[in-house]
């Protein structure tokens, strides 16, 4: 799925650089880009997820564990990535890579987030089939049973309540595999279909027709992103290690349940930082064209000035 998804990412990438007239790159100086970016993304995918969401001090003092693909003599790849760290990661090397290759960041970011979320769609699907990252136990008609899913006890009164509600058959003081919010078919659908249509169909057309300043597509994807998988969180169960970072409303101890708005995850504080991040970008973006304007029109002043004198 992660083949897929830089696949489509690129191919998009690729289209708006032959179709919008707005930059052109060959096909080598494009996939430079993509490959140097990617690894970028990568790299601190990688390192956000071991320092954020696992055990902190272990990597601190084993940076070299951070890459290293076994466990007690068994290949187990790379468990766990950090979208938030990747976000991170492919702003530093796109920063590093358009610089080197003499290409405003700004213009070329706008081109690449309006392809993204198509194939962040099918890196949440992957998600999906690997039956992993799934939601809070519901007894919502969209709830679905994980085969790998943490079990309860059937001893605890909220169990009982919401497989009764569900009908799911149990024997008492035995252990429950609850359904479960797809969260992953969320995300698939809001930060990866809805997004993509609203950058691709709405903001991208809108910055050609009224020449909106490089940088906007960006600003708009950061908040849109962060906006909605702010919202998607409270469907996603926390890390049983990490629980809430903020636990301002009641029955915070029980992440497997949705109990209130004021319980916030780290996910959704990185969210925030995104929401926030878009914002300000946005209004730069748009402050730094009214500087330029201004700086334009004070130059062509004082030629006009100058050749009258």
């Amino acid at each position: 799925m992660y083949i897929v998804a830089f696949a489509i990412a690129y191919a998009l990438f690729r289209y708006q650089c032959k179709h919008d007239g707005d930059v052109e790159m060959s096909a080598e100086e494009t996939q430079d880009i993509f490959i140097f970016t990617i690894l970028f993304l990568l790299l601190f995918a990688r390192v956000f997820s071991c320092l954020f969401y696992s055990d902190t001090r272990y990597y601190l003092t084993h940076p070299w564990m951070m890459f290293w693909p076994f466990r007690n003599g068994k290949f187990v790849g790379l468990p766990g990535m950090s979208y938030h760290g990747g976000v991170v990661g492919t702003i530093i090397g796109g920063l590093i890579v358009t610089r080197r290759h003499k290409r405003d960041f700004l213009q070329l970011a706008d081109i690449a987030v309006a392809a993204i979320p198509l194939g962040y769609t099918f890196g949440r699907l992957g998600n999906f089939l690997n039956a992993e990252l799934y939601g809070r136990a519901t007894a919502s008609p969209l709830g679905m049973i994980f085969p790998g899913a943490e079990r309860f006890s059937s001893t605890l009164p909220w169990v009982r309540e919401l497989a009764d509600k569900v009908g799911l058959p149990y024997i008492q003081g035995a252990m429950v595999n609850l359904p479960r919010h797809p969260s992953q078919l969320y995300e698939a659908f809001f930060e990866g279909v809805v997004l993509f249509l609203i950058l691709w169909f709405i903001v991208r057309p809108m910055k050609r027709r009224k020449g909106l300043p490089h940088g906007i597509v960006f600003a708009c994807y950061l908040f849109g992103y962060g906006f909605f998988r702010f919202l998607i969180e409270y469907c996603r169960q926390p890390d049983a290690d990490i629980g809430y970072v903020i636990s301002f409303g009641e029955g915070s101890e029980n992440i497997a349940l949705f109990t209130s708005f004021l319980n916030i995850s780290k996910g959704q504080v990185f969210c925030l930082v995104m929401m926030l991040l878009g914002l300000a970008l946005g209004l730069f973006v748009f402050w730094r064209r009214e500087h330029e304007c201004n700086r334009e029109n004070r130059k062509a002043q004082g030629t006009a000035e100058g050749r009258g004198n």
